[in-house]
């Protein structure tokens, strides 16, 4: 029980850290004139997002192919 609590409560540190961050980055991309950070922040988001997709895809083909073969 002890560690369960622990667990919630970092958590929730962890949490509310990140979210913090996201105030920051919108204050600073509000204020740009030219909107290229924007676009670069739009395209890191879209690449990290992509990444787990691709892993599980290459994940299920290789099971795909190991279970097929009988």
């Amino acid at each position: 029980m002890k560690n369960k609590i622990l667990i919630l409560v970092f958590t929730l540190i962890c949490f509310l850290q990140s979210n913090a961050q996201c105030a920051m980055c919108r204050a600073v991309l509000e204020n740009e004139e030219g909107q290229g950070t924007a676009e670069a922040i739009n395209d890191g988001i879209v690449y990290l997002m992509a990444i787990p997709y691709v892993l599980f895809a290459g994940f299920a083909y290789f099971l795909y192919r190991k279970y097929s073969k009988k």
